[in-house]
């Protein structure tokens, strides 16, 4: 049921690759979230382009299927 919200997964993404790509625990984001989130910077700097490109056209795709869905559900399709 949460899926079938528009924009849930443009969302969740990239908490997705957050943890995908680095290796801090996600407490640390709240109790250390200064160094938390400069390694995590570092991190995504480091990526081979191919990584970059995945991970961004994952990112578009999501972004895009939010909006064909409000488009079709305009247009008065029922997804689901």
């Amino acid at each position: 049921m949460l899926l079938r919200m528009t924009w849930i997964m443009a969302i969740i993404y990239p908490i997705v690759v957050i943890f995908i790509v680095d290796e801090v625990r996600f407490i640390d984001y709240f109790r250390n979230a200064g160094e938390s989130f400069s390694e995590l910077g570092t991190r995504l700097s480091h990526l081979a382009v191919a990584d970059l490109v995945i991970l961004g056209s994952g990112l578009a795709g999501a972004i895009l299927s939010g909006i064909v869905m409000r488009i079709l559900r305009a247009k008065g399709y029922r997804m689901f």
